[in-house]
């Protein structure tokens, strides 16, 4: 992880990155709200995955990644309300390639918890643009 700052959300996101290199899914359920919003563009046409059952689903696709490397390309957060919005640089393995994207990830707290997450993919691994 390059260029996180030291903040709360900083560490937030790390942490979540970290779930994620774990595959600990239930952790990674708990940073949300029971009734968070999580709103895709990884399929290039928006999905929408709501509450834990829903949100479970979507996070079920990182089981297959391995070697998660991000790079923060901006980062911008505020505090009232909380809220976070990113441009990462990724490369990942998933069945075993090797894929470089861009994601840009924003996210609005409730209670230090996720409620609403936009999940974007900016470019694709074949290199098309979002």
């Amino acid at each position: 992880m390059n260029n996180v700052p030291d903040t709360p959300l900083g560490n937030m996101y790390r942490e979540h990155i970290q779930l994620i290199l774990d595959k600990n899914i239930e952790a990674l359920l708990d940073q949300y709200t029971d009734d968070a919003l999580l709103i895709s563009s990884f399929m290039k046409e928006p999905r929408y995955y709501r509450g834990r059952d829903g949100l479970r689903e979507h996070m079920e696709g990182i089981l297959g990644i391995d070697g998660l490397e991000t790079e923060i390309v901006f980062w911008g957060e505020t505090q009232e309300p909380q809220t976070l919005m990113i441009t990462e640089q990724i490369t990942m393995n998933a069945g075993g390639e090797t894929m470089h994207m861009r994601f840009a990830d924003s996210w609005v707290l409730r209670d230090g918890k996720i409620a609403i997450h936009f999940a974007g993919m900016v470019q694709h691994p074949d290199g098309s643009l979002a």
